[in-house]
């Protein structure tokens, strides 16, 4: 009997571990480049540059985990951000389009190049691995085709707002310090709103009988969250406030984080990752959800390009080099089983944030793109082996 409680109580850790580690690992990182850099990745204007630098990853990152919970991947995304970059580039600056209707025009090509890829792999049976790797050659020459190995800018203001602009602004003089109210509001607003999702969520587990954390826990946890979210909130409000590009990830979170958790197409998704076979037999059409996973993953790759282009205000040949290696490794650093089946969007928006805090803090230090492209594979590395360790746990 002690055995089995035991046993229990060691895979009750394991959970726990992986469910908070990520976060405990992001404020870990970020501490260390800061005494590093001599606190600079602390300066206001250098948060700023981390979400808008990042914000691109992570909006790839929230697509791709549905990708990797069916235990795929999607290797175009990076040459598909740089073609729809440059489509809506082009559309303002050669057709003189409006703004959005360009937008919505590049989102709907997006569609469209996701409707292209999940024809393949739902209904020819071909594997995503390949469709993917081989659309990768595709639209990066397509990119290289329709620009002509140029540059295409700049672009003008009010599409560049998508992706360097900033929220409405309100600033106030508290003890001398200029500060931006609006971003300190929705800080507090935030951390009220997470507070009583815990409880509600504490309160709704008790109700069904399910087992909760300890008081001691939750409290720890929310802590740690509510500082992190209000440390970045005040940063923000020491420079410019909220940028635009964080109100577009805040709702995606939301929205896809709803989506995997409280909808039949997001259990679909975490049935057909732990076992396709099964999840055929029980009724569930895979096919259907593998094609709307990579339709999805071609229009957050269309906003990923507009946002990027907007944030760069040109389009260029090389744009989203190397974004599908940081989506897939935001996922698995996020706590996204390599097999498939387990991942949250939580999970990979931190794991993001991690590999953005590497960038950002290397690149502060001043080391090589060499030199970093290895210490991310490293971590990359550690990730999964970490998660393969702890699978090992659970089932011994």
């Amino acid at each position: 009997m002690t055995e089995i409680s035991a046993d229990k109580q060691m895979k009750e850790r394991i959970q726990q571990l992986k469910q908070y580690g990520m976060i405990i690992a992001l404020v870990v990182i970020y501490g260390v480049f800061a005494f590093m850099t001599d606190f600079k990745n602390t300066a206001p204007m250098n948060i700023n540059n981390l979400i808008m630098q990042n914000s691109y990853v992570i909006i790839l990152a929230i697509g791709m985990l549905l990708c990797c919970l069916t235990g795929n991947v999607d290797l175009s995304v990076g040459s598909v951000v740089a073609f729809t970059g440059a489509l809506a580039a082009i559309m303002i600056l050669d057709y003189s389009v409006p703004i959005p209707i360009a937008v919505i025009a590049t989102l709907f090509i997006g569609v469209i190049i996701g409707i292209w890829q999940g024809f393949f792999i739902s209904y020819l049976g071909i594997s995503p691995f390949i469709v993917s790797l081989a659309n990768m050659l595709v639209f990066r020459g397509l990119t290289m085709v329709i620009l002509n190995g140029q540059t295409k800018g700049p672009l003008p203001p009010e599409f560049t707002q998508i992706g360097a602009g900033f929220l409405p602004q309100v600033f106030v003089n508290i003890g001398g310090t200029k500060l931006e109210l609006i971003a300190l509001l929705v800080g507090i607003i935030v951390s009220i709103a997470i507070i009583m999702m815990e409880i509600n969520s504490r309160h709704k587990k008790a109700k069904a009988g399910f087992k909760i954390p300890s008081i001691g826990v939750s409290i720890i946890k929310l802590i740690v969250i509510i500082c992190i979210i209000n440390f970045f909130t005040i940063k923000l409000a020491l420079y410019m406030g909220l940028p635009v590009v964080l109100l577009i990830m805040l709702a995606l979170i939301l929205i896809y984080g709803f989506i995997t958790s409280r909808t039949v197409p997001g259990r679909q998704i975490y049935a057909v990752g732990g076992n396709k076979k099964a999840a055929a037999l029980s009724g569930i059409k895979t096919d259907r959800v593998m094609f709307w996973i990579y339709t999805n993953m071609g229009l957050l790759s269309a906003l990923a390009g507009v946002v990027l282009a907007a944030r760069n205000a040109s389009a260029t040949p090389k744009a989203g080099d190397m974004f599908e290696m940081d989506a897939i490794a935001a996922c698995y650093i996020g706590g996204t089983a390599v097999a498939g089946g387990i991942g949250t969007v939580t999970g990979a928006v931190v794991g993001a944030f991690i590999m953005g805090v590497l960038n950002n803090g290397m690149s502060l230090l001043g080391w090589s793109v060499d030199v970093q492209r290895v210490v991310k594979g490293l971590v990359l590395l550690a990730a999964v082996a970490v998660d393969v360790y702890l699978k090992q746990k659970k089932k011994g």
